[in-house]
């Protein structure tokens, strides 16, 4: 099965990204029955506000910490989506297939174009093509992607069948897989997804030390609220709980603690340093590997570069044959 997903870099990883994507990620490159590409989403992370100073770093850093999260460029395609140009060949020739109604129903198009109203740009509106793009030059069977991008996903659907209606088979109509995960929610404001605009306090980064995910969750909402959302702090850090409990050991923990929860006999003084012990134990092998990569990013270049030129032989023969279709090759 072809499998293709992307990530934007925009910032430190939180758990969230990480229980919400990456880690579903590993688990398929993991499977010798499918052929995965992962790719920094650099051309899609430009239609917000952005520092282009910073830019390179944040390419930089996140394909970094993928590697050092296990993403392996011996078992799948790793790449940097702006140096694959037929993405963006393909995004034009998509855009003439879509109605601009269709783009202004886009629930996320709302969403982001109400958080950045002096900046609601062509880029931001035509992010869904886009990502149809991304997904069908590869002629990806199936997409990992989280609740929020099922609607994207429906429209990439849409495209595949107008254009293989129109002008003959040409890509397949992709499945998504849905992540086991729950949406991890903010610490402070629980009813939020998690989200670096909420704060420092709101999310726990990938990077954050020991001490500092001890402090976290420490402040984090518990069972403060009132009426039916009273305990929704406490089922977020449950959730979370449940997320990175692997061994048996471990899940028989989360039961225990569900079950006093339940009862409403949690004591979230012995609870959550708990939580905070079993996420920094988690992140442990990752902050040693980041490290080690940090020191020598000429590595972490070459790998992009590799897995663009792999992606490019894909993504230029798909393109041709699209172009031929529609009848662009003489």
């Amino acid at each position: 099965m072809k499998i293709i997903s992307g990530i934007q870099p925009s910032g430190k990883l939180h758990i969230g990204n990480y229980l919400g994507a990456i880690k579903n990620w590993i688990k398929l490159q993991n499977d010798s029955e499918n052929e995965c590409a992962f790719f920094v989403a650099d051309y899609h992370s430009i239609t917000e506000e952005f520092d282009p100073k910073e830019k390179p770093k944040e390419i930089l850093d996140l394909a970094t910490s993928l590697l050092a999260l296990g993403l392996d460029p011996e078992k799948s395609i790793i790449f940097q989506q702006s140096q694959v140009p037929g993405h963006a060949d393909l995004a034009w020739i998509f855009d003439t297939l879509v109605k601009i109604p269709e783009l202004e129903r886009m629930t996320q198009f709302k969403d982001k174009a109400a958080a950045q109203k002096e900046n609601i740009n062509m880029g931001l509106f035509g992010y869904p093509v886009l990502m149809a793009a991304d997904i069908l030059i590869h002629k990806a069977d199936a997409v990992p992607v989280g609740e929020d991008q099922t609607q994207h996903l429906e429209l990439t659907r849409d495209i595949a069948r107008r254009f293989n209606n129109n002008f003959g088979p040409t890509f397949p109509e992709p499945k998504s897989l849905l992540t086991e995960t729950p949406r991890i929610m903010s610490l402070v404001d629980p009813s939020k997804k998690m989200s670096k605009s909420g704060g420092e306090k709101s999310y726990i980064a990938l990077f954050d030390s020991p001490e500092i995910i001890k402090e976290k969750i420490k402040s984090a909402v518990s069972d403060t609220g009132g009426g039916k959302d009273k305990r929704i702090g406490g089922d977020n850090l449950l959730a979370i709980f449940d997320a990175f409990a692997e061994t048996k050991e471990e899940k028989n923990e989360y039961s225990n603690y569900k079950r006093e929860h339940a009862d409403g006999k949690l004591k979230y003084s012995e609870f959550k340093p708990r939580l905070a012990e079993l996420i920094a134990n988690h992140f442990a092998d990752f902050r040693n590997r980041y490290a080690e990569l940090s020191e020598n990013p000429d590595q972490v270049k070459k790998i992009l570069d590799s897995g663009a030129k792999k992606a490019s032989a894909i993504a230029e023969k798909t393109l041709r044959e699209a172009k031929q279709k529609i009848g662009l090759i003489i």
